[in-house]
Order: structure tokens, then C-alpha cells, then sequence
């Protein structure tokens, strides 16, 4: 019999139940469709947490104090368990591979304009800061050297912040107050979009750093250090010196058992780790996609053992006029081929309908990658043929004498 001949008669046999195909094909549809939403969705968010990431700066590195715990609060060796102004000052002067060092805290307060208000955060910052972030001016400028020395009232706001309080007005010049104290808005910063966390980084109003710490924090030490290396090439470089340089100020001994009461953290490592949820999170879809791909093709399997019964006459029949085992195998497995890659097919139409539909809803960005779409086509085929073989191979040894005689 030709492979034409073939499947003609699987595609003829397949729609005589074609309700009853289409549900054995659900399992494939599911399992498919996770397949490729997985993929894409993946990619997509991989791609997003990567660009959030580079959106924090260029050759980023930021230094936190605390690092060891103890009775679930986090402590320091020596006296020394606090970031300081020295600390800062050191940086920016021993470290040949740092380019721009800002001490940074962070206070929450809520910024009024008018009758408009709106609850931020006010990141104290000093005048590196938009060269570690790579976050421009859009309006106006941003504050000197000579405001942070003096504490100068002077705010630089977020474009959302910008937006809430003054809408289409030019917020450059005016009067905002943060915790009742009067702040002239000198700039308003380039729109930066969402953070990793999911935080709108735009949501921000950064003032000198001497400013927020004496008159709305009212902190002593450092919150947090920021810093960028002079190159691509020398993060690893810079967080190496960085470390060195606090553990010899802070007299920390690693050799004496003695944990940094710090942390460096470089924008590779939080690169590294995003990629690894990302990756893990995607194992995690992969594996419920195979199960569903798996319970896919034991359904067909069912399915066709099912019609292997069902049709004994006509296979005892189709034998005594000449059909060869090999032509009755042939032909059950092309019908469980068949309803593999039609499952396989529609799958995929609503894999891609799930990703544009978290695209749109969620806001994530999404990748339609034909290497998914090619990979689901192809274990759909692997699926037809592994479970529908048996099947075929059991329709192939019926005895005909033995078929022609089944009522």
C-alpha cells in the first residue's frame, strides 16, 4: 500500500469520531502550549530582568552595611558594623578601579505641591549619582557640589513624582514640601521604567545627601554606598579592592574566623542570579509541559488500543483481501501521529494566545521563538509514535480468521 493510500484511510478513520479526536488530542494541546508560553514567556522576562538590571547603571556595585546574623538581626565584627563618610571618602580615593563613589540613604515622606501630594521615597544621593545610575536630566539639572556641603533644599524628582504633583506643569523652580520643610525642585530625571522587584524606579525624589541626612533621616551613618567601575573589565577588580579596603578599615581578619560586616554586590552577580531564577522557574514550566505531554500520549494510546477493539472486523476484512501487518501497523500509526501533531498544531496557536495575553495584561515582555514552536511540532511527533506504536503493533498481529469472526 502507498504511504499516500495510507494516510488517506488514517485521516478517513480519524473523522469518522472526530469529536472523540479532538479530545484525545487535549493532552498534547495542554502539554504543547505550555511548551511554547513557557519559552517565550521566559525569554521575554529573562530579557526584561536583564534590561532593569542594566538600567540600574553602568558597571554597577553597591555596598551595604551588615552582613552576619545574629538572633535574626544583622551585626558586624568590632566597632565598626556601620558604613561612614570615611568610608565613602576612602573609596573614592584608594580605589584605582572605582570611576564615581555616592553615599546614599533613603527616607519615605510625602512630597506636597499645591493641593496635590503624593508618598515617595527621597533618596538622599551625592553628585556621582546619575553617573553610577546612567540616569539623565530631562528637564533642568541636577544639584552641585556645593548644594550637599551646604544642605542646600534643593530636589531633583522621578518623572512619575513630576507627573503626580505637577501633571503637564514645569516643575523646575517651584516650591515642594517634604515633611514640611520647603525643597526648590532644580530637575526633573529621564523616565527609567520598572525595577527587578517591580518597583516603578521613577517613583523617587533624590536630594543632597548631607540634606536628607540632617534634616529628614536624621541618620549618622551611610545607608548604603553606590559605585561603578571604571570598566566592563575591572567590576571584579573594583569589588575585590572595595572589599579589601573595608575589611582593613573595619579590622576584619577572615583568616580569624571574623565575617565582613558588609556587603559588595556587583551588577554580574545580580545578572547571574536573575538568570538563575529565571532558569530555574522555566525547569519548573518544562517539567509540568512534559507531564502534560506525557499524560497526552498515554491518551492516544488509550485511545487507539480503543479503536484497534472497536474495528477488529474491519482489520480482520481489510486482511483477507490482501493487507499486509505492515500496512494495518502503518495506518494506526499515522493516525496516532496524526492526532499528536493536530494536538501539537492547536497547541500552539494558544501557547502564542497565552504569551500575547500576558504581554498585554501583565505587562511582561513576551518572544515568539520559532525554536519552541519547532521543539513542540517535534515532540508532538515523538509523542504519535512512542504511544501509538503498541497500538499499531497489537491491529498488525490480530489473527484474521480470529477478526473476521469478532461481533
Amino acid at each position: 500500500m502507498t504511504p499516500t493510500r495510507t494516510i488517506r484511510l488514517a485521516l478517513r478513520a480519524l473523522s469518522r469520531n472526530m469529536l472523540r479526536s479532538l479530545l484525545t488530542t487535549l493532552g498534547i494541546i495542554i502539554g504543547v502550549a505550555c511548551v511554547v508560553a513557557t519559552m517565550g514567556i521566559g525569554e521575554g522576562a529573562s530579557k526584561q530582568a536583564e534590561a532593569q538590571l542594566r538600567s540600574l547603571g553602568t558597571n554597577f556595585l553597591m555596598i551595604f552595611p551588615g552582613t552576619t546574623t545574629s538572633s535574626g538581626a544583622r551585626v558586624g565584627w568590632g566597632s565598626a558594623s556601620r558604613l561612614s563618610d570615611s568610608d565613602v571618602e576612602a573609596l573614592r580615593s584608594d580605589v584605582p578601579s572605582v570611576a564615581y563613589v555616592s553615599a546614599s540613604n533613603r527616607s519615605n515622606a510625602q512630597v506636597v505641591y499645591g493641593n496635590a501630594n503624593w508618598a515617595t521615597s527621597i533618596q538622599g544621593a551625592e553628585i556621582d549619582w546619575p553617573f553610577i545610575r546612567s540616569w539623565n536630566v530631562a528637564s533642568g539639572q541636577f544639584f552641585t557640589e556645593q548644594d550637599n556641603r551646604t544642605s542646600a533644599k534643593v530636589c531633583v524628582l522621578g518623572s512619575t513624582v513630576a507627573q503626580q504633583l505637577f501633571g503637564d506643569e514645569d516643575p523646575v523652580g517651584k516650591m515642594v514640601r517634604i515633611k514640611n520643610i520647603p525643597f526648590r525642585v532644580v530637575g526633573v530625571l529621564e523616565p527609567k521604567g520598572g525595577s527587578v522587584m517591580g518597583q516603578d524606579q521613577d517613583d523617587i525624589v533624590v536630594a543632597p545627601y548631607q540634606t536628607v541626612q540632617k534634616r529628614l533621616s536624621r541618620q549618622q551613618s551611610v545607608g548604603m554606598i553606590l559605585a561603578s567601575a571604571a570598566s566592563d573589565e575591572s567590576v571584579e577588580a573594583a569589588r575585590q579592592e572595595i572589599t579589601a579596603l573595608l575589611r582593613q578599615r573595619h579590622r576584619i581578619n577572615p583568616a580569624m574566623g571574623q565575617e565582613d560586616d558588609f556587603a559588595v554586590r556587583s551588577q554580574t552577580e545580580m545578572l547571574a542570579q536573575a538568570e538563575m531564577q529565571s532558569k530555574t522557574m522555566s525547569w519548573l514550566l518544562w517539567s509540568i509541559a512534559g507531564v502534560s505531554l506525557l499524560v497526552g500520549g498515554i491518551g492516544i494510546m488509550n485511545i487507539m488500543l480503543v479503536s484497534v477493539t472497536e474495528r477488529t472486523r474491519e482489520i480482520g476484512v481489510r486482511m483477507a483481501i490482501g493487507a499486509r501487518g505492515a500496512d494495518i501497523r502503518a495506518q494506526f500509526l499515522v493516525e496516532a501521529v496524526v492526532l499528536a501533531i493536530l494536538g501539537g498544531s492547536v497547541g500552539v496557536g494558544f501557547g502564542v494566545g497565552i504569551q500575547k495575553l500576558v504581554g498585554r495584561f501583565a505587562g511582561w515582555p513576551v518572544v515568539v521563538d520559532l525554536r519552541a514552536i519547532a521543539l513542540a511540532f517535534f515532540f508532538s511527533a515523538i509523542v504519535g509514535v512512542l504511544f501509538g506504536f503498541w497500538p499499531a503493533l497489537k491491529a498488525s498481529r490480530l489473527d484474521p480468521i480470529t477478526a473476521l469472526r469478532y461481533e
